[in-house]
């Protein structure tokens, strides 16, 4: 702002001031004091002064984060028994909604273009898209930050495949106005550019993708608005704006979810955000568990394709079958699940690090009831299941665990905005049902329904 008005700026506090009261202003329902819709946004509205705690260097924000988390994961796995999904409408009609979610989206995107030093996860991932464009060879694993470190560091090669079409339009756009500096300092500069432009890209798919679900999944596009609004105006979106590698794994699963009529899709965008960061590997159990066995086929079918792409772009950097192997085997950072004492400053110090076993061992049970509880799934379960195993992963990872709102954050918002969706089934379920409706030998509104696309009226989804 100081670049309009001279000597005018806002810093992380004040936006967290003004973004709560606009925020209470637009969702919060004055008339409806005690509801559940109003406890969730007192929920989402905590997880701002954490962060803010965190980066003035404060050690309780990592309590009062993890002290969070476990209140969001009890909200989320018990989310199926509040049954009663009364319509809430927001303060602001459609038309506003839209037009301040587009001036949301403006000033985040000119955030991450004038932050004065962007996060290293980022600039190692457009670092890496260079490479991967012009075919190089990636430095050794040994040269790569460990544990401990204050961010994650090392993203998946997924992250780099999706940068590096961003990175070459901006060397395009380089080589059309070309710049009288030298080479090395153009080539520095448009790569920085590009991981700006990276960051705005990552938030814009999150946001088109709340919006689609709410169209497609929840028949009401003012929902879907009103999820991407609030995506972009809560603080804790802002004082991470550039942090690509925690966007790209969450926009993936949001699009999978938006996608989870078409297996084969789904299990595309899952095998991309696997191959971001390591925590959307937990997911797999439940997704395969929500499919019968026709759908986890081809859901399968499609990880493992994305999956072998991401394999191949290493021998575009590969001078050897020994290089390839090197760079193959090291494509994941194993280091989150390393038990070794953490220097971070996070919520697991060093004299605490041996409690993160048990944890990390009632983590994986968590993963398994969540996976195969109920046996027979909704869309409900698998949008709640999945933001619960997401935000239990806040409990054991080392490296700052409890920070990483992002991850979790989109999935979060769809949960709170979601009618009933217990008509929404897995896809061929769903027909089996439909076939069984048209053959007599059902009467089910609610199968018929679910394949349709529209899914039941909109007044029956809200009671």
């Amino acid at each position: 702002m100081d670049k309009i008005l001279n000597g005018y700026s806002v810093d992380d506090a004040t936006w967290l001031y003004l973004s709560l009261f606009l925020t209470l202003t637009v969702y919060f329902r004055f008339g409806r004091f005690f509801s559940l819709r109003n406890a969730d946004l007192l929920i989402l509205l905590a997880i701002s002064p954490g962060i803010l705690l965190v980066h003035q260097g404060f050690a309780a924000g990592f309590v009062w984060l993890f002290g969070l988390s476990g209140v969001l994961l009890l909200r989320l796995v018990f989310d199926r028994y509040f049954t009663r999904r009364p319509r809430l409408e927001q303060n602001l009609n459609n038309q506003g909604l839209s037009f301040l979610g587009i001036i949301a989206f403006l000033f985040l995107g000119i955030t991450a273009w004038n932050l004065r030093e962007l996060p290293k996860s980022t600039v190692q991932t457009v670092e890496a898209a260079d490479r991967l464009s012009k075919r190089q060879e990636a430095p050794s694993r040994a040269s790569a930050p460990v544990a401990g470190s204050s961010e994650v560091e090392k993203a998946g090669q997924a992250a780099t495949v999706l940068a590096m079409p961003i990175l070459k339009t901006t060397q395009l756009a380089a080589t059309i106005n070309p710049s009288p500096k030298a080479s090395a300092s153009v080539s520095a500069d448009y790569a920085i550019f590009a991981a700006r432009l990276t960051a705005i890209i990552a938030h814009l798919a999150v946001a088109l993708a709340l919006v689609c679900i709410g169209r497609w999944h929840f028949g009401d596009q003012h929902i879907g608005i009103a999820m991407a609004t609030l995506y972009l105006l809560l603080p804790c979106t802002a004082y991470d704006v550039a942090r690509v590698n925690h966007v790209f794994p969450a926009a993936l699963i949001l699009w999978a979810i938006a996608a989870y009529r078409r297996p084969a899709i789904a299990g595309g965008l899952m095998g991309l955000a696997c191959g971001t960061l390591v925590f959307p590997v937990f997911l797999l159990p439940l997704w395969f568990a929500f499919y019968d066995r026709r759908g986890a086929l081809r859901f399968g079918s499609a990880l493992g394709a994305a999956a072998a792409v991401l394999v191949g772009s290493f021998v575009l950097t590969s001078v050897d079958i020994a290089s390839f192997r090197n760079q193959t085997m090291g494509a994941i950072d194993w280091s989150a699940l390393s038990f070794r004492d953490d220097d971070s400053g996070g919520f697991w110090r060093p004299e605490r690090a041996a409690y993160r076993i048990p944890v990390f061992v009632a983590f994986l049970v968590a993963v398994t009831v969540l996976s195969f509880w109920p046996a027979k799934k909704t869309l409900e379960h698998l949008i709640s299941h999945s933001a619960a195993i997401i935000v239990a992963t806040q409990f054991w990872f080392p490296q700052r665990g409890g920070v990483y709102t992002l991850w979790y954050l989109p999935l979060l918002l769809v949960v709170v905005f979601r009618p009933t969706l217990s008509h929404l089934l897995p896809p061929d379920l769903a027909k089996k049902g439909t076939a069984e409706q048209s053959g007599g030998a059902s009467s089910s509104p609610e199968l018929a329904a679910a394949v349709s696309g529209g899914g039941a009226p909109l007044n029956s989804r809200f009671r």
